[in-house]
């Protein structure tokens, strides 16, 4: 029986068409992922009941005797997944790990030095629209015109704004990180080291990428994303800094932390630690590497060069189109990317000239090389011709016919 069906039809039917959005379309933007049916379920478990503030042993509430061994298992399977020697998994998001990251080491007015946003960082990095941009003073690199982190900048500028941390990591640079390169600039002006890996913590949990963890003071992650789990955020750190982590989650950021979610996040670390896991990742990578040569085949113009991990970040300016235009064309072809600035893009954030897409999501349906060689001739014709409707209506239809041989959530009603 469907309690929701019965009591609330209207948000019953539209979990149902979302349901179907995601079994017959392509989902491309790269922060997105299906979790297990498993993790689902673990979401929306009894958890949801239990206030837990505190963390495990510690707690300001009774009956957290089950609460805390959910949360003990999060803790000990991360660690393993990672290698740290200390983790919170109560962020509620990747934003709020952030900020609790910053308050943990930092004091207002501190200087951090971190990415730019059009050259693929991220707004909790300081871009001045957010909040945390009031507290501590950011400064910003970019990238060099080959399209790579420019290290020597991130020197220079530290060494001239001697700031409290150096931050690395993105939501939208496509290469790998010199990790080494970051600490020993850090180390020369005495600054904390800080990594965010949202982005990437699956491939780097499954030794597909760089590992931060053991090298910087502090690694900021989602647990959605390439690590395949609920949406939430999580904070790895040196045990030198697990009091001044746990004090700037609970009490300094939250309250009660979702327990549901961390059940969730407990099934997805040990999926996550499974050695198909690995294979998983890689396939990702695969697949993100057969998008970027068949894209450049079409003269796509890509950004830094090319790609490392699982997302490709595109200058469409020479398409003729805009990335709004082409975000719009290929969701009516039924392919979901997300518009997204270039790096310095004299176009508006809302209307820039680029598209960012990944492949987590189309891998963990099973999609490998030959699927992407025909997906990046879809993106082509949609882009090419984005205000011929019956053409995007043509390849909609494509698309649904190849998602239908991959099927997707075929253990729940639709």
């Amino acid at each position: 029986m469907s309690y929701l069906s019965t009591f609330d039809p209207e948000i019953s039917e539209a979990l149902k068409a979302e349901l179907t959005r995601q079994r017959e379309g392509l989902e491309m933007i790269p922060s997105e992922n299906f979790v297990s049916a498993a993790v689902l379920e673990a979401l929306g478990s009894i958890a949801t009941n239990k206030y837990a503030e505190g963390v495990p042993g510690k707690r300001y509430y009774g009956g957290c005797q089950e609460i805390d061994k959910i949360e003990d298992l999060a803790i000990a399977r991360a660690k393993q997944l990672f290698g740290a020697e200390h983790v919170n998994v109560q962020p509620l998001s990747g934003a709020p790990a952030n900020l609790a990251a910053y308050s943990a080491l930092l004091s207002p007015g501190d200087t951090i030095l971190g990415m730019d946003l059009s050259h693929g960082g991220h707004l909790t990095h300081g871009h001045p629209v957010t909040f945390m941009s009031h507290i501590w003073q950011f400064i910003r690199y970019k990238t060099t015109p080959d399209g790579l982190i420019d290290y020597d900048q991130m020197a220079a500028l530290a060494n001239e704004h001697k700031p409290k941390l150096i931050l690395v990591g993105y939501s939208a640079y496509s290469r790998e990180i010199d990790y080494a390169r970051v600490k020993e600039i850090a180390q020369s002006v005495g600054a904390y080291t800080m990594a965010d890996i949202a982005h990437i913590a699956g491939l780097i949990a499954a030794g597909e990428m760089n590992n931060p963890v053991s090298h910087f003071d502090l690694v900021t992650t989602t647990t959605h994303k390439t690590l395949r789990g609920p949406r939430g955020g999580m904070i790895l750190c040196k045990k030198e800094h697990k009091k001044a982590v746990d004090k700037a989650v609970f009490p300094g950021l939250q309250g009660g932390p979702h327990e549901n979610v961390i059940a969730a996040k407990a099934v997805a670390f040990m999926e996550a630690l499974q050695p198909d896991f690995k294979n998983y990742a890689r396939q990702i990578k695969a697949n993100a590497k057969m998008l970027e040569e068949e894209l450049r085949k079409r003269d796509f113009r890509l950004m830094f060069g090319g790609t490392d991990n699982h997302l490709l970040l595109i200058d469409i300016t020479a398409k003729g189109t805009t990335g709004a235009q082409a975000e719009k064309a290929l969701d009516l072809a039924g392919i979901t990317v997300n518009k997204n600035a270039i790096p310095d893009d004299p176009r508006p954030p809302l209307d820039p000239s680029g598209i960012r897409l990944g492949t987590p999501a189309l891998t963990t349906r099973g999609m490998k090389e030959e699927e992407m060689r025909q997906i990046a001739d879809w993106i082509d014709r949609a882009i090419t011709h984005n205000s011929d409707e019956k053409m995007l209506v043509s390849i909609k239809e494509e698309v649904r016919s190849l998602t239908q041989q991959f099927p997707l959530y075929t253990e729940l009603s639709s």
